[in-house]
């Protein structure tokens, strides 16, 4: 398998992993818990890492501006602490998955099939240096039933991809605003609002970002990426998924096909059921 069609795979059952950020299960879960606001995203995705402060949660994260996280964390684990936060919410988005799916899917031969050929690709992710978000989440237990072993699983292969990322990132002297930046002027990831109003910058420190990235010409005067540009954020994915290869080839062609195969009506049902607000991915 080449790493091209790894990035695919990868890039086809994401959303299955990240609608734990959005289905109501994870966040009334948390919030009745003591989170309050945006806490429920923050120290549920960094609970594994322990009670961390803001600075490691940006920095693991890459794109959030730091003013935004610092009222939560590490406030949050005053009200419940991070392993409490890994309970509540493995057992949420198992109920979630429940209720978008349906009791029928997540007990089928199919699922377990899918948990299965998952837990083959991230059980041969080679190890955890330089991957501090994927380490974290690798000395979680594996859950037992099939539809969380499957998340955890695509978890797993999320943050050791995404940790990365943000070496690919780094390798292309992009900071986490840039990246963010450059990132919705391919079109292919956030719209632009939703992503600068989400990831918590100002339009000044957005408009300060496009400036920095317009002197190394990167972007134009509009702010649509350069041929220089185009060629960097290639060069980003080409590392980030060099990086990623070796749990998909490990699974193997076939077996990836058939984990996405068996994935993707999962992933439009979820789609369907509006789990994502508007504006979250570009249409383009």
């Amino acid at each position: 398998m080449d790493a091209s069609t790894a990035g695919r795979c990868a890039r086809a059952l994401e959303l299955l992993h990240s609608l734990s950020y959005f289905v109501r299960e994870t966040q009334d879960a948390l919030s009745g818990a003591g989170l309050e606001g945006r806490a429920p995203y923050f120290a549920g995705r960094a609970a594994p890492l322990g009670a961390v402060g803001a600075g490691v949660v940006a920095a693991t994260f890459y794109n959030f501006n730091r003013e935004l996280i610092e009222p939560l964390v590490p406030a949050a684990w005053k009200a419940v602490s991070p392993e409490r936060v890994v309970e509540i919410r493995y057992r949420a988005v198992g109920d979630a998955y429940t209720r978008l799916l349906r009791q029928d899917v997540v007990s089928s031969h199919a699922m377990a099939e899918a948990a299965e050929l998952a837990s083959i690709a991230a059980s041969h992710i080679p190890g955890d240096d330089g991957r501090p978000l994927y380490a974290a989440y690798a000395e979680l237990d594996w859950p037992e039933v099939p539809h969380l072993r499957f998340w955890h699983a695509l978890t797993l292969l999320r943050e050791h991809r995404g940790d990365g990322h943000i070496a690919a990132l780094q390798t292309a002297e992009l900071s986490g605003i840039q990246a963010l930046i450059t990132h919705t002027a391919t079109g292919k990831g956030f719209e632009k609002e939703f992503a600068r109003k989400r990831r918590g910058w100002s339009t000044e420190q957005w408009n300060d970002g496009l400036d920095s990235l317009r002197d190394r010409e990167i972007v134009d005067a509009d702010g649509a990426l350069t041929e220089h540009g185009n060629d960097l954020r290639e060069l980003v994915e080409d590392i980030t998924n060099d990086l990623a290869l070796a749990p998909w080839a490990a699974l193997g062609e076939e077996g990836a096909a058939r984990l996405v195969e068996l994935a993707t009506p999962w992933r439009d049902t979820v789609i369907d059921q509006g789990v994502f607000p508007n504006g979250v991915f570009n249409k383009k």
